[in-house]
C-alpha cells in the first residue's frame, strides 16, 4: 500500500492546481467595469508586480548563494548535494504561490467592485474565488513539491532517513522566502498605510482611499503584498514544515517499531502527506458552499464552507488512520494506536478553530475588549494606546491554554508523533482557511476602488459589508497562523532533537540557559527592527504626500474646495467647485509613493532576515546541539506570546477606529468620524498597524525558520 501511495500523492497537488487555474480563468472572465475602475485596478496591479519583481530579484541572489553552500556541505559531509536542489525548489514553490495569489487578487479586486454594483452575492462569489486561488495554490504547490521530491529521492534506492534529510531543504527554501515576503510585505503595506492615514485622513481630512491621496494606490498594493503574498508564504511554510517534522518523527517511529510492509511499512511517514491530500479535496468541496443572497450575512457563508470542510476532514481521517496504521505500538512504556493518532488530528483541528474564535472575540467590532478601547478613547490618544496594549497582553492567555491542551493531549494519545500530526491536522484544511483569509484584502481593495472611482453609495455599502467580514477573517487568519506556527515549530523542534540525537535538554547547564535567554531576546530584537523599519519608511511616505499636496496646484486647489464644502453632498457644490475638483483627477503622482514603499521594504527586510537565518547556525556550530535547543525553546515561547499580543492589539485598535467611523454610542452620547475620540483611535490604529501587519505576523516565520535551519544543520553538529 505505501509504495503505491508514493506515486499517487503528487497527483492531488495537480488536482489543486487545476482547480486554481479554473477559478483564476473564471475570475478573468468577469466584467471589469468602467474605464476609470480599470485604470485604478491597473495601477494597483502594476504596483504589486513591481514589488514582487524587485523582491524576487534580491531573493534570487540569496537563494543561489545558500543553495551553493548547501550543495558544497552536502558533498563534503557525505549526505547529498541534492539538499541544495530541494532548497531551490522549496523557494521557487513559495515564490510561485505568492505570485499566483497576487496576480489573481489584483484581478479579482476590480471585478468584485463591479459585481457589487448589482449584487452582494455576486461580489462575494468573485472575492472568494480570488481567495480560493491563493488557498488551493499554496496547498497544491506544497503537496506537488514534497510528493514529487519524495517520489524522486525514494526511487534512487536511498534509505528513508536520507530521503527525509535531503527533503528538509525544501522546507528551508519555503521558510526563507516566507520570512522575506512577510517582513518585506509588512513594511511595504504599513509604510503606505501610515503615510496615507496620517497625512490624508488626519491632516488633510479626506476620506480613506480618496483619489486625491497620492499614497492610496500604494496602500491598496500593500493589502495584496502583506495579506495575500505574505500570508500565503507564511501558511505555505507552516504547511510544509509541519509535514516535514512529521516525516522525521514517523521515520523514527517506524525504525523503533521495526514495522514491516504488512502494516504499510512507511505508513507513519506517509500519513501526513495523505492527510494533506484529503485536506485538498475537502477544501475544494467546502468552497462550493460559500454563497450568500442579497441581505444575507457573508460571514455565515464563509463559516459554512469552513465547517463543512472541517467535518469532512474528520470523517475521512478516521477511516484513513484506521486503515494505514497498525492496531497498537509501544514507545517508552506507553501504548498507542490509530485512534490516538486520530484524536491528535482532532485536537489540532479544534485548536485552530478555537484560537480563531478567541482572536475574533478580542479583535471583533462591538466586543467587550474593543469597546473598552472605544470608551477609553474619550480621554485621548494616551488612554487609547494603554487600553490597546492591555487588550493585546491579556489576549495571550486563552490561546496559550488552548495550545497547551492540544500539545499535552496529542502527546498523551500518540506521543511526540501525536504533536507533529496535530500540527498537520490544524493545517490540513489550509486550502479553504487561506481562501477565507485572502478574501479579505480582495474585498478591501474592492472598497478602495469603489471610493476612488466615485461609484454610488450603495456600491460602497456592499463592499464595506464584505470588507467588514474580511477584517474579521484577516484577524482570525493571523490567530490561526500563530497557532499553526507554534505547533509546527514544536514538531520541527522534536524532529531536530531526534536528528541531533538529543533525548533531553537540561536548562541548568550554562550553555543551554544562555541559549534559552538568547532565543527569548530574538523576538524583541526582530520586532524592534521591523517596527523601526516601518517608522523610517512611513516618514519618507509622509514627506512625499505632504510635498505633493503642497506642490501640485490641482491637488492643492481640490483640497481647498473639499474643505470649503465640508458636510455637503457633491450635488450641492457650485459648478466652479466641481470643475476644480474634477481637474485634480489623476494628478496625484501615485507611482512615486509606490516606489518609496518598494525600495524601503526591500532595503529594510535584509537585516531581520539574516538574523533569523544566521542565529541558529552560529549558536549550533559554536555552542553545540543542546545550546541550539535552548535557543529554539526560547524563541518559540517568546515568539508565540509576542505574536499573539501584537496581532491582537493591532486588530483591536483597528476595529475601535472603525466603530467611530460607523457611529458609536458611549454613555448615552453618539460619536462619529472626525470627533476627538475618533482622532485618538486613528493614532492608536497607526501604532497598531505595524503590530498586526509587520512585526506580529513576521514572528511566526522567525520561530519556524530558525527551527527549520536547526533541523537542516542537525546532521552536521
Amino acid at each position: 500500500m505505501s509504495s503505491n501511495l508514493i506515486y499517487i500523492i503528487p497527483f492531488f497537488g495537480v488536482i489543486a492546481l487545476i482547480f486554481t487555474f479554473w477559478k483564476s480563468a473564471w475570475v478573468s472572465k468577469q466584467e471589469v467595469g468602467t474605464p476609470k475602475m480599470a485604470r485604478i485596478a491597473d495601477d494597483i496591479a502594476d504596483g504589486a508586480m513591481a514589488f514582487l519583481k524587485a523582491e524576487y530579484k534580491v531573493l534570487s541572489i540569496f537563494v543561489l548563494v545558500v543553495a551553493a553552500l548547501m550543495v558544497w556541505s552536502g558533498m563534503s559531509e557525505g549526505t547529498s548535494p541534492l539538499v541544495g536542489v530541494s532548497f531551490v525548489l522549496g523557494a521557487i514553490c513559495s515564490a510561485l504561490a505568492g505570485f499566483i495569489g497576487m496576480k489573481v487578487a489584483t484581478k479579482a479586486n476590480v471585478r468584485t467592485t463591479n459585481a457589487a454594483r448589482t449584487s452582494l452575492g455576486k461580489a462575494l462569489e468573485v472575492a472568494f474565488a480570488g481567495g480560493a486561488v491563493m488557498g488551493l495554490g499554496v496547498v497544491g504547490l506544497g503537496v506537488l513539491g514534497l510528493g514529487s521530491l519524495f517520489w524522486a529521492y525514494s526511487s534512487m534506492g536511498w534509505p528513508v532517513e536520507k530521503v527525509i534529510t535531503v527533503l528538509t531543504g525544501f522546507s528551508f527554501g519555503a521558510s526563507s522566502i516566507a520570512l522575506f515576503a512577510r517582513v518585506g510585505g509588512g513594511i511595504y503595506t504599513k509604510a503606505a498605510d501610515v503615510g496615507a492615514d496620517l497625512v490624508g485622513k488626519v491632516e488633510a481630512g479626506i476620506p480613506e482611499d480618496h483619489p486625491l491621496n497620492p499614497a492610496t494606490i500604494a496602500d491598496n498594493v500593500g493589502d495584496n503584498v502583506g495579506d495575500v503574498a505574505g500570508m500565503g508564504a507564511d501558511l505555505f511554510e507552516s504547511y510544509v514544515g509541519s509535514i516535514i517534522g512529521t516525516l522525521v518523527l514517523g521515520a523514527a517511529l517506524m525504525n523503533t517499531q521495526g514495522w514491516s510492509d504488512e502494516y504499510g511499512g512507511m505508513s507513519a511517514i506517509l500519513l501526513p502527506l495523505v492527510l494533506a491530500c484529503i485536506g485538498i479535496i475537502t477544501s475544494i468541496i467546502g468552497t462550493f458552499f460559500v454563497k450568500v443572497k442579497d441581505g444575507g450575512d457573508p460571514k455565515k457563508a464563509l463559516n459554512l464552507g469552513e465547517y463543512i470542510a472541517f467535518a469532512l476532514m474528520l470523517v475521512v481521517t478516521w477511516f484513513v488512520v484506521q486503515q494505514m496504521l497498525p492496531g497498537e505500538w509501544t514507545v517508552g512504556g506507553a501504548t498507542y494506536g490509530p485512534t490516538g493518532v486520530f484524536v491528535a488530528v482532532l485536537l489540532g483541528l479544534a485548536a485552530g478553530l478555537f484560537i480563531g474564535m478567541i482572536t475574533e472575540y478580542y479583535t471583533g467590532t462591538g466586543t467587550k475588549p474593543v469597546m473598552s478601547i472605544v470608551e477609553q478613547s474619550l480621554t485621548g490618544s494616551a488612554t487609547n494606546i494603554i487600553a490597546g496594549l492591555g487588550v493585546g497582553m491579556i489576549s495571550t492567555c486563552i490561546p496559550i491554554i488552548i495550545l497547551c491542551i492540544a500539545i499535552i493531549g496529542a502527546h498523551h494519545f500518540a506521543g511526540l508523533y501525536g504533536i507533529a500530526i496535530a500540527a498537520v491536522g490544524m493545517l490540513s484544511n489550509t486550502g479553504i482557511q487561506l481562501a477565507i483569509d485572502a478574501y479579505g484584502p480582495v474585498s478591501d481593495n474592492a472598497g478602495g476602488i469603489a471610493e476612488m472611482a466615485d461609484l454610488p453609495k450603495e456600491v460602497r455599502q456592499r463592499t464595506d459589508k464584505l470588507d467588514a467580514v474580511g477584517n474579521t477573517t484577516a484577524a482570525i487568519g493571523k490567530g490561526f497562523a500563530i497557532g499553526s506556527a507554534a505547533l509546527t515549530a514544536l514538531a520541527l523542534f522534536a524532529a531536530f532533537m531526534t536528528t541531533a540525537g538529543i533525548t533531553s535538554i537540561d536548562i541548568s547547564k550554562p550553555l543551554v540557559l544562555s541559549g534559552l535567554l538568547l532565543g527569548g531576546m530574538l523576538p524583541f530584537l526582530f520586532s524592534a527592527l521591523s517596527m523601526n523599519a516601518v517608522g523610517r519608511a512611513a516618514m519618507d511616505m509622509i514627506q512625499e504626500v505632504r510635498r505633493q499636496f503642497k506642490e501640485i496646484p490641482e491637488l492643492k486647489a481640490a483640497l481647498g474646495v473639499m474643505k470649503k464644502n465640508d458636510g455637503k453632498e457633491m450635488s450641492e457644490w457650485s459648478t466652479a467647485d466641481k470643475a476644480t475638483f474634477d481637474a485634480a483627477d489623476g494628478k496625484a503622482e501615485y507611482s512615486k509613493c509606490v516606489d518609496i514603499s518598494t525600495k524601503a521594504s526591500i532595503r529594510e527586510m535584509i537585516l531581520p532576515g539574516m538574523i533569523a537565518v544566521l542565529s541558529p547556525v552560529l549558536i549550533g556550530f559554536t555552542g553545540g546541539a543542546e545550546m541550539l535547543g535552548g535557543l529554539l525553546a526560547g524563541v518559540t515561547v517568546c515568539g508565540v506570546l509576542m505574536a499573539i499580543f501584537q496581532s491582537n492589539a493591532g486588530g483591536a485598535w483597528d476595529n475601535a477606529k472603525k466603530m467611530f467611523e460607523e457611529g458609536v454610542e458611549i454613555k448615552g452620547q453618539m460619536y462619529y468620524k472626525g470627533s476627538e475620540p475618533h482622532k485618538a483611535t486613528v493614532v492608536g490604529d497607526t501604532v497598531g498597524d505595524p503590530f498586526k501587519d509587520t512585526s506580529g505576523p513576521s514572528l511566526n516565520i522567525l520561530l519556524k525558520l530558525m527551527t527549520v535551519v536547526a533541523l537542516t544543520i542537525a546532521p552536521f553538529i
